[in-house]
């Protein structure tokens, strides 16, 4: 009876321990905006891969090395280099994904975004889907390579980017 009560009280102090153990789960957001204007005008915008600079306040200028890569310098930070996965026009969708991070300018370590357009009653409605792991992918990250820190970055790159596009497109200052 000694040896199963051993291996009883020995689980309760390692099982935890292996749950939390794990490194990163994936991550998520999905941010929609309407924008009043036909889903074409915001596609023509969205849809020049090498352009993102013209409407995002976040991008500081864009180099493109190769076909379907950009090179992005975010403001004040450095830069980061995406990769195309698809572009389908007929559709209004693109999806490009992190190609080489730098987690000191943005912190997650993976990401694939989807940009979706649909036209709706008031213009157009504008979906930024992202899928993400964390800058540090060990089990114990320092708070500024947490997930939080990758959800909150990932977030406010999608935001202010469709914010800054609905206010150029709909003429607002």
């Amino acid at each position: 009876m000694k040896y199963w009560a051993s291996l009883l009280l020995a689980g309760q102090f390692l099982l935890p321990n292996l749950a939390i153990a794990h490194g990163p789960t994936p991550q998520k957001i999905d941010e929609q905006i309407v924008i009043a204007a036909p889903v074409d005008a915001v596609w023509q915008q969205v849809s020049e891969f090498g352009a993102i600079a013209d409407w995002h306040p976040l991008v500081e200028k864009v180099e493109l090395p190769e076909q379907g890569t950009r090179v992005l310098t975010l403001k004040g930070k450095g830069n980061i280099t995406e990769s195309l996965d698809d572009m389908n026009a007929d559709e209004h969708t693109m999806s490009y994904r992190l190609y080489e991070e730098d987690i000191t300018v943005f912190p997650v370590s993976f990401y694939s975004v989807s940009i979706e357009l649909e036209q709706v009653e008031a213009g157009t409605e504008m979906s930024w889907k992202g899928r993400f792991y964390r800058a540090d992918t060990g089990n114990f990250p320092p708070e500024h390579y947490s997930d939080d820190a990758a959800v909150a970055a990932m977030s406010e790159f999608a935001s202010t980017g469709m914010k800054a596009l609905k206010q150029q497109l709909e003429g607002q200052k």
